[in-house]
């Protein structure tokens, strides 16, 4: 007989919601324990045995466990379970019958341990037995995976390799499993819920682009050092979750310059929108390196005032697929929207598309004013079906262009909470789609939210090269942050095609690092090109950057002097003695094409030689960067440790009326005991 082509079965099964989940487990407990009684005599067809056919039995068993795929989604959640999930077969089971007793094989004695996976939140798992598992629920689990017992074979159903291993592993360490309660005693931390749309923590896919972290440079080899500035802060708020979850975040998620800037600082301002920038220098000694400085930049962008802000013609573009049902996602971002909604202006505009397996306009390019239409357009979104982010894009842009106004900023914000699995995917047609719609005028920002499939490395380069920033919101106290207290930073650029540049003197600095910036590096070239994209700064934000130099003479070099090299340099001592280096920013107005300079020089008199006399706000920001350096692993601060960032960041908290400082003091002390 031929057998049938069952390859369908085989396919990777979603996991059910909790109302069919239910009803599949009490399916499978009928039906295994229909088969049970069949097998001790009755006249129903029997289970496979030594005197049957094995293709009928192989296709009886088939039928019991995989007839649909709500069954095999039960039998799948009852394998990659706690043991304890089994017992919960006699809440859910329609019969309560007992299994046949049947002897079962002994556990062996040594198994490699499973990495830890979470029950569905819909089944809340029992304790697991401090004592071996009853024998009851372990004749039950033998049974799943296929055993031998009274003369009949019970083949194990065609369940995924990795799912069935953990099963079997989970049977044998039952002998020696503890109860939750006991885990709490000891100071295990108990799982918490997993969200039904989050794969399980072993299985997260967050993406983040890997990054070298930035050398110590050599002056005399290579004076110059250019980059590009970045006022993003997603990576700050995601390492706040995790950190706030119990566990540090992954190392190419620290990008040490965005949890910088996710501070606000009181440095000194520049007079007007025609002059955007201006750039405070500070030289203090470094708190992880003897002999080391830090060279502070801080660049403080201008404020415009309400009369001077541009009206707004703003797309939402709003992920509305199944994943992001959960409560800090598609809702967040709902509040997020009714938040930013209260602070726009009557005459600006807003308009919203979705996707999801496709994309449609939720709304229509409305006037604030008519603020009633907007919010129940809000209100009316649901989560629902695949991610077509690339068509939904598509569709944003053109709702922008046909809406567009030229005296006004024109921007797409996407929110979302991962990957876009429908329709164009490929990065780099991503990109180009969207520096074409940035040349003409429309600009794109993210929204990020949730975790377990947040493609971080996507959702900056689709920023960067819209123009526009990367905010990542995981409260509802972050949504405020960046769309009610920093909404004009936000939405209104005040300069576009900011770059840095800094020459070092070979004379005064032998070595130097930039700390951070890794995925805004630039070439020497790249400064005065005009048409190379750089980072833009919206109204009133601010940027800082810092380095760490080695003084020349300095016997605690990392890099040792070439022998052939050139050691007289007169000029450069007497053109500047006193200077350190010299800085230059380079700019442009958001609606000119021509760049302009502002040059400062990095000179003695801009040196302080105790940390603790630094401005209050330069001592916060440095403690800042050494806790997103020990997150990140570099390895150029020593012995230095969370609790010295924890004593630098405390004397320096000053004015903290939104408590973002002392959160940053709490981070700090999570860090030290969190799981990596």
């Amino acid at each position: 007989m031929i057998e049938p082509d069952l390859t369908q079965l085989n396919a990777p099964v979603p996991p059910p919601d909790g109302d069919a989940k239910r009803i599949a487990l009490a399916a499978a407990m009928a039906a295994f324990e229909k088969d049970s009684a069949n097998a001790q005599g009755s006249g129903a067809p029997q289970r496979l045995s030594h005197a049957s056919s094995p293709t009928q039995g192989k296709r009886k068993m088939r039928q019991t466990f995989y007839f649909n795929r709500a069954l095999a989604a039960s039998i799948a959640a009852l394998m990659i379970g706690a043991p304890a999930a089994f017992m919960l077969s006699r809440t859910y089971g329609t019969g309560g019958a007992s299994l046949p007793n049947l002897p079962v094989a002994s556990p062996p004695a040594e198994v490699a341990v499973a990495p830890r996976i979470e029950a569905p939140a819909a089944v809340q798992p029992a304790p697991a037995p401090s004592a071996p598992m009853a024998r009851e629920e372990r004749v039950k689990m033998a049974g799943a995976l296929g055993g031998r017992a009274d003369g009949v074979v019970v083949p194990p159903p065609r369940l995924a390799g990795s799912i069935r291993k953990d099963a079997e592993q989970r049977l044998s360490r039952s002998q020696s499993a503890k109860p939750v309660a006991a885990m709490s005693a000891e100071g295990a931390r108990p799982s918490p819920p997993v969200d039904a749309h989050v794969a399980p923590e072993s299985e997260f896919r967050d993406r983040f682009e890997s990054k070298e972290i930035n050398p110590v440079k050599v002056t005399a080899a290579e004076p110059v050092s250019t980059f590009s500035i970045d006022v993003d802060t997603a990576s700050y708020a995601f390492a706040r979750r995790a950190l706030n979850a119990g566990r540090l975040p992954p190392k190419d998620s620290v990008r040490v310059e965005e949890f910088v800037n996710y501070f606000p600082y009181d440095y000194p301002k520049p007079e007007s929108a025609q002059a955007p920038f201006k750039p405070t220098i500070t030289v203090t000694p470094s708190p992880w390196k003897a002999g080391n400085r830090l060279v502070h930049v801080a660049i403080q962008g201008y404020a415009l005032q309400n009369a001077e802000r541009p009206r707004a013609n703003l797309v939402f573009l709003i992920d509305v697929s199944g994943s992001m049902s959960s409560q800090d996602r598609l809702p967040l971002v709902k509040n997020a929207l009714r938040m930013l909604v209260g602070e726009l202006k009557p005459e600006d505009s807003v308009a919203i598309v979705t996707y999801a397996s496709g994309s449609g306009v939720a709304l229509e390019p409305t006037k604030i004013a008519d603020k009633a239409k907007i919010l129940a357009a809000v209100d009316a979104l649901g989560a629902g079906g695949s991610t077509a982010g690339a068509q939904g894009i598509q569709d944003a842009y053109r709702l922008a262009e046909s809406n567009f106004d030229r005296s006004a900023v024109n921007r797409v914000i996407l929110a979302t909470d991962g990957d876009f699995n429908v329709g164009v995917t490929d990065q780099s047609e991503l990109k180009g789609l969207i520096e074409r719609k940035r040349e003409k005028g429309v600009f794109l920002s993210i929204l990020g939210v949730g975790q377990g499939n947040y493609n971080d490395a996507l959702m900056q380069t689709l920023a960067q090269n819209g123009n526009g920033a990367a905010v990542y919101v995981d409260t509802l106290n972050e949504a405020r942050k960046a769309l009610v207290e920093e909404a004009s930073s936000t939405l209104f650029p005040i300069a576009k095609d900011v770059k840095i540049q800094v020459e070092w003197n070979p004379a005064r600095v032998s070595e130097y690092r930039l700390i951070g910036y890794e995925t805004r590096a630039l070439r020497r070239e790249d400064f005065n090109n005009d048409k190379v994209d750089a980072g833009d700064v919206g109204s009133g934000h601010r940027v800082t950057a810092i380095y760490e130099i080695t003084p020349a003479g300095s016997e605690k070099k990392l890099v040792d002097d070439l022998r052939y090299e050139k050691r007289n340099l007169p000029a450069a001592r007497e053109r500047a003695e006193g200077e350190f280096g010299f800085l230059k920013l380079r700019y442009k107005l958001p609606k000119e094409d021509a760049s302009r300079l502002i040059t400062q020089p990095i000179a003695d008199q801009q040196s302080v030689e105790n940390l603790a006399r630094a401005p209050q706000d330069v001592r916060f920001s440095i403690a800042v960067a050494t806790f997103a350096q020990l997150l990140k692993g570099a390895p150029y601060l020593g012995d230095y440790s969370y609790d010295d960032v924890i004593a630098l960041a405390q004397g320096a908290r000053g004015d903290d009326p939104f408590g973002y400082r002392a959160e940053f003091v709490n981070l700090a002390r999570l860090a030290k005991s969190a799981r990596p």
